[in-house]
């Protein structure tokens, strides 16, 4: 599923192939990713310049030079790319923006969860949608104070996009380990030096996945992200990726919370602390 680092990598590919550029066609190739009307949905950009991108939490946007704001939503399987004829279309691609330089942009989306609609402004659709602030953007202060009075289990409130837009599963797995703390304390219990130990962590494990563009095999080998059976990239061909990074004698715990698949480290983030 995209989560926020790979859509803010989409955000700078749309940048660098719209950024200026004029839409001359909307090609509707399957409407069941569509969120709204698609004769408005032309109406309002064909003749329209991309003026800029935007993204807030796992939705991406283009900014125009007049009328609303696209909204691209990538659902489970989402993704985009750019081709200049039809036979080079890549498969799946569902809706294509056909620009003047003869280039076309393409939503793809194999399972059609993603969704493509309007919107006023960034800020009408953040309100409209109850999202919180970004969460490369929320201050160590913001997230403090939206949680120290919480008597609810962590895990859960940091996937909750009205206190933090962008935190996905796995992100928050791996900002909890790299914060040292168990995903089932209570907000309430954490310390200030805790909630500030969360914020970094965020700050480092959201940019280290877009510096490396979504791509977790080459996420550093102190990453939790490799513990998940499925990456044995930082040690290829052992099963030492099961095992905590900063304590190789230790194996990574699996188990749910709140019907979420969670991994912990259980000397690293202890639960009753």
């Amino acid at each position: 599923m995209p989560e926020l680092p790979e859509v803010e990598t989409y955000r700078r590919f749309l940048e660098e192939m719209m950024l200026q550029q004029s839409i001359v066609a909307v090609e509707v190739k399957d409407p069941h990713v569509l969120a709204v009307d698609e004769d408005t949905l032309r109406q309002a950009l064909v003749g329209c310049t991309v003026t800029g991108t935007s993204r807030l939490g796992k939705n991406c946007f283009l900014l125009l030079d007049s009328g609303p704001a696209l909204v691209l939503h990538f659902g489970m399987t989402g993704d985009v790319g750019a081709y200049r004829h039809e036979e080079d279309a890549p498969r799946f691609t569902r809706v294509a923006f056909h620009l003047a330089s003869g280039l076309r942009v393409a939503f793809i989306d194999p399972r059609k969860f993603g969704r493509i609609r309007l919107a006023e402004s960034v800020g009408h659709y953040q309100q409209a949608k109850k999202l919180g602030p970004d969460a490369l953007d929320i201050t160590a202060e913001e997230l403090e104070h939206k949680l120290h009075r919480r008597k609810t289990i962590l895990k859960p409130l940091l996937l909750d996009q009205s206190i933090t837009a962008g935190l996905g599963n796995w992100i928050v797995d791996e900002v909890l380990f790299q914060a040292r703390i168990h995903p089932e304390r209570t907000a309430h219990t954490l310390s200030n030096a805790e909630f500030k130990d969360l914020h970094q962590a965020i700050q480092l494990v959201l940019h280290t996945a877009i510096g490396h563009e979504a791509t977790y095999r080459d996420f550093p080998a102190g990453f939790l992200i490799h513990a998940r059976e499925w990456d044995d990239s930082a040690t290829p061909g052992t099963d030492s990726h099961l095992f905590c990074p900063r304590h190789p004698d230790t194996k990574i715990e699996k188990f749910y919370v709140g019907g979420r698949t969670t991994y912990v480290c259980p000397r690293c983030q202890q639960a009753n602390r």
